[in-house]
């Protein structure tokens, strides 16, 4: 009997030299959205998580934080972005490793195509949650009163700053979700890791009022100059260091880890 195809028949069809990598990576890409589509609950966290946190912020602390909630908005709304994105890297992981247990990428084995582009792929798609997290914070945070003091394109670099990092740290997820037996050991390990990233730096509060021992880690935390970076893009300040520190810090997350991942689900699919 002749087993079903689940992917576009020129994959399939042709010799893996007339096809780069780059194509399969798009088919795959649009796999993984049909599959979104299918599980709009995948988009839960990427549409609530953003306006709850910023609710929570704004409004319960940021009386007792700035004495104003309409500054601490202006100050914290970069920073709940980028919290929010960041989280939204673990899920990539809990789902390759959901897909590698119910058999679908033994499947990618067998056809004549890049051993990367399963990966690459399901990066592409994350983007998709990526970019609309960040449009659900801006536009939030403007219902609730926040304000950029720069230009539109400098608007543009700060959403795609985040987005580059973001898509770069997601390679940790996957080789997590590669080399985890189980999907909530991935879930449980990255955020635990991504929670003195995010708490300790400079999102919620300014790095001059935390004790000595606490500063000196955030003021070296790469999220702390996403952060401050972002903030300056949208609000105005110094960009140039900071941008440059967290485009290396992703840079280098992805030299290490894409590697080791791919190397991984060859081992492991």
């Amino acid at each position: 009997m002749t087993s079903t195809i689940t992917l576009p028949d020129a994959i399939e069809q042709r010799p893996a030299s007339s096809m780069p990598w780059v194509r399969h990576s798009w088919t795959l890409a649009g796999r993984s959205v049909k599959k979104m589509m299918r599980h709009p609950e995948q988009f839960f966290d990427v549409t609530l998580q953003p306006v709850l946190f910023l609710m929570i912020f704004v409004y319960v602390l940021g009386g007792a934080i700035a004495g104003s909630t309409h500054d601490y908005l202006q100050f914290v709304l970069p920073g709940i972005l980028i919290q929010t994105v960041l989280f939204s890297t673990v899920s990539i992981g809990v789902n390759l490793n959901t897909d590698i247990k119910e058999g679908v990428f033994d499947r990618f084995k067998s056809l004549p195509i890049a051993r990367s582009a399963p990966l690459v792929g399901a990066t592409i798609a994350e983007c998709l949650r990526y970019s609309i997290t960040i449009g659900i914070s801006l536009i939030a945070g403007f219902v609730m009163g926040y304000r950029t003091s720069t230009s539109i394109l400098d608007v543009l670099a700060a959403c795609l700053l985040v987005l580059v990092f973001a898509w770069c740290l997601c390679w940790i997820a996957i080789w997590l979700g590669m080399i985890s037996r189980e999907a909530g050991s991935v879930q449980g390990i990255g955020f635990m890791a991504l929670f003195p990233l995010t708490f300790g730096s400079s999102m919620f509060a300014s790095a001059d009022t935390m004790p000595g021992w606490l500063r000196a880690w955030v003021n070296v935390n790469p999220v702390t100059h996403l952060t401050d970076a972002v903030r300056g893009l949208l609000t105005g300040g110094p960009v140039a260091e900071d941008a440059f520190i967290a485009l290396g810090t992703a840079g280098l997350i992805l030299a290490v880890f894409a590697p080791l991942a791919v190397r991984a689900y060859r081992t492991k699919a």
